[in-house]
């Protein structure tokens, strides 16, 4: 057996080829989750990897520390934050930032408030893209942060884009304004943005100090609001046809 540096050439090898091994099966359980997952079985995930549960468990266990799995109470698994932390870095690389910031960019110009365009995951809301407020009192949220799907404007669009409130009853009128729903000193103008199929995509937001931004400047500002955020959707492939 040929040796290099002391070492057979065999012995050598085997802990890359270890390595490349163990990162293929971190692949495969990441990318065993599909559109429409909420969580998973351990058995569903085996059957979908091919590994066995007990590889799975251990894997799952390094994947928790880094937050790009979560274990429920019931033993179930779902992909954690840091995995729509990832895809926000690769959405703003991908052409929806093209679409998305002119019209920050315009709802800002129009608003002088910050404008923001938000996404759901899970039982949380990501901040996806966002354009500041020229004036240095806003609040302090960056592209990437999570926020939970509380009563604001965003998280009530975000879980309810249609407009009915969550006992399926009365409608809200869009787009939606809300002072005071997560801090006392804040307020938001929200409206859906739907894809293909009238999926909905996301948010498009206008928030800013409760001072500022109060219920009458919330009316003035709506049909501006609404028009961008209805051409955004025809440009992501929505009808207005409903």
């Amino acid at each position: 057996m040929e040796r290099v540096d002391g070492m057979p050439q065999e012995a050598r090898q085997n802990p890359k080829l270890e390595g490349v091994a163990s990162a293929e099966r971190v692949l495969a359980l990441l990318t065993a989750f599909r559109r429409g997952d909420d969580a998973l079985e351990l058995a569903e995930l085996a059957r979908r990897t091919g590994l066995v549960k007990s590889t799975i468990m251990r894997l799952c266990i390094s994947l928790e520390k880094f937050r790009l799995i979560e274990r429920l109470e019931d033993g179930r698994y779902r992909l954690g934050v840091e995995t729509a932390r990832i895809g926000s870095v690769y959405q703003q690389s991908f052409a929806m930032e093209e679409r998305v910031m002119p019209v920050l960019e315009r709802l800002t110009a129009a608003s002088e408030e910050t404008a923001s365009f938000y996404i759901r995951r899970g039982n949380q809301r990501l901040c996806l893209f966002r354009v500041d407020s020229p004036h240095p009192l806003r609040m302090n949220v960056r592209p990437g942060d999570m926020r939970p799907m509380d009563g604001s404007a965003i998280a009530q669009v975000l879980a309810n884009p249609g407009g009915s409130d969550r006992s399926g009853g009365r409608r809200h009128e869009l787009p939606l304004f809300t002072s005071g729903a997560t801090d006392p000193h804040v307020a938001a103008l929200a409206m859906p943005v739907f894809g293909t199929e009238q999926r909905l995509v996301g948010a498009l937001a206008i928030s800013g100090p409760s001072s500022r931004l109060t219920a009458d400047q919330a009316r003035r500002l709506g049909p501006v609001l609404q028009e961008a955020a209805e051409r955004l959707s025809s440009e992501l492939g929505a009808g207005f046809d409903r």
